[in-house]
């Protein structure tokens, strides 16, 4: 009987999900600018470059610590 309540449960719940699933709105249509004078540019053209510089000068920074860390480590056994 116990076994008969879980299957039950179990297959109401799924059928629950599907309908819910079902209640979503379909997506929107594509925009009408689009592929008539040229192919707009994903994320509106935004600016990178200012962010890629950030990046490499802390990775080069990050790097220059590690590199002189390894250094400061390598005296100490030195002596």
């Amino acid at each position: 009987m116990k076994k008969n309540i879980v299957t039950i449960v179990l297959i109401g719940s799924l059928l629950f999900i599907g309908q819910n699933m079902l209640a979503q709105d379909p997506p929107p249509p594509p925009s009408g600018g689009h592929g008539q004078s040229g192919n707009s540019t994903n994320g509106g053209g935004a600016p990178i470059g200012g962010g890629v510089g950030i990046l490499l000068a802390l990775g080069a920074a990050y790097g220059g610590k590690k590199v002189y860390g390894l250094f400061q480590n390598q005296e100490k056994l030195e002596e």
